[in-house]
């Protein structure tokens, strides 16, 4: 997949699942709960030693499914994360040695960026999409419109402090390309194997880009 087909993929979805899962055992029902809610994407973030055996499972048996790997602090992540089949790669910073790492091996990479130094770098490297992180504590959409000014090709993935209330005004936003977020797939429920409530929080998450695109 190449990142022009990826974010193709992240528009029509437009809220991506950010996933923290501390047992690989929760990975499949967890991904059935997001298919059946609406929304077919995870992010699974390498904060735990479980996160590759959790992107392997998932691609392995929903093959359809839009996963990728999320909280990538070095090169052996992004290579473990591609290994186990994550088709996308989301930086909490911008490191210009794993952005160039991806870059050079035609991996889609979204590298966070909250300053104009930051963007431009991303720009320089031909990214047309960054991870704007944290949002709200950064800013929140007055900053990612004042930050798109004198960027008109860039697109920002804000994630951090979103949530179901806010989801819509981002979204609205034609500098926001999608939203990440975990409200929706809340580590306590996980940890209960709630997934009926997870695919209840997903559906009505999914109903969000409906509410603020009626027309897609």
């Amino acid at each position: 997949m190449n990142t022009t087909q990826l974010e193709e993929r992240f528009e029509k979805i437009s809220i991506v699942p950010v996933v923290v899962l501390d047992d690989a055992k929760d990975a499949l029902p967890l991904a059935k709960a997001l298919c059946n809610g609406g929304l077919p994407c995870a992010e699974i973030t390498f904060r735990t030693a479980a996160a590759a055996d959790s992107i392997r499972a998932i691609t392995k048996e929903y093959p359809d499914m839009l996963v990728g790997a999320g909280t990538i602090l070095t090169t052996k992540q992004v290579q473990d994360a591609v290994e186990a089949g994550a088709s996308f790669i989301v930086c909490p910073g911008f490191d210009p040695e794993i952005v160039d790492y991806c870059l050079s091996r035609d991996i889609p990479v979204i590298p966070g960026c909250i300053t104009p130094s930051e963007v431009s770098q991303a720009v320089k490297r031909g990214l047309s999409t960054v991870k704007f992180f944290p949002a709200e504590a950064a800013g929140g959409l007055p900053m990612i419109q004042a930050m798109a000014a004198p960027f008109s090709q860039i697109r920002f993935m804000p994630t951090g402090g979103i949530n179901a209330d806010n989801a819509g005004d981002y979204l609205a936003s034609p500098k926001v390309l999608c939203c990440g977020g975990s409200w929706m797939v809340k580590k306590n429920l996980i940890q209960e194997k709630d997934f009926d409530k997870i695919e209840q929080l997903v559906r009505e998450a999914a109903a969000i880009r409906k509410e603020v695109f009626p027309w897609a």
